[in-house]
């Protein structure tokens, strides 16, 4: 994984793909064109309804996935879909309480 810089971003269903939290990127971006998805930047939390929104290191993503609501950090971008034990470097779980 390379450095980043600050401002760098990806699109969100690109990232739900590569970090393998979808298994294909149209259905991340079937749950991003509903409203499933929701990102907390800088305090405020916003409804995603386009799945080419911006996503950035440090973002807290929010959505359901088999019943269960889940809660995200986004600590890298993704530069591709590859294994698992890469795909979860791109994310740490956050707690529910915030």
């Amino acid at each position: 994984m390379t450095p980043q810089p600050e401002t760098a971003s990806q699109r969100c269903d690109v990232w739900l793909f590569r970090a393998r939290l979808f298994k294909s990127r149209a259905l991340a971006a079937d749950a991003i064109n509903a409203g499933h998805v929701r990102i907390e930047r800088f305090g405020q939390v916003q409804r995603l309804t386009r799945a080419a929104a911006p996503v950035r290191a440090g973002d807290i993503l929010v959505f359901t996935r088999g019943g269960e609501v889940v809660r995200i950090i986004v600590v890298a971008l993704g530069e591709r879909r590859g294994p698992a034990s890469e795909a979860r470097a791109l994310y740490a779980s956050a707690s529910a309480a915030g």
